[in-house]
């Protein structure tokens, strides 16, 4: 599965540590890869204005938003911070 990662999500990546940053690589190749994550991720789909969205949980307040788009097999990186950042 191809992988584009917004220009948000780049600018958000940035300023996450290194740590996260693995974490984060760790997550988005599994998802891409077809792998259904463990429950300790918290993987689920968004409702109302993020409809088509889905949101993991790396850590308590560090969250994956992406879009998977299967007509064209691409996994699309959307955007990665707190719940406060994000929403």
């Amino acid at each position: 599965m191809k992988i584009h990662f917004t220009k948000n999500f780049k600018k958000q990546f940035k300023k996450l540590s290194d740590d996260d940053k693995s974490l984060a690589f760790e997550v988005i190749e599994k998802i891409s890869n077809g792998k259904v994550l463990e429950k300790r991720f918290k993987n689920h789909a968004l409702k109302g204005k993020f409809k088509g969205l889905s949101e993991c949980h790396l850590k308590p307040d560090l969250l994956l938003v992406y879009e998977i788009k299967n007509e064209i097999f691409t996994l699309f990186c959307v955007g990665i911070g707190s719940h406060s950042e994000l929403f």
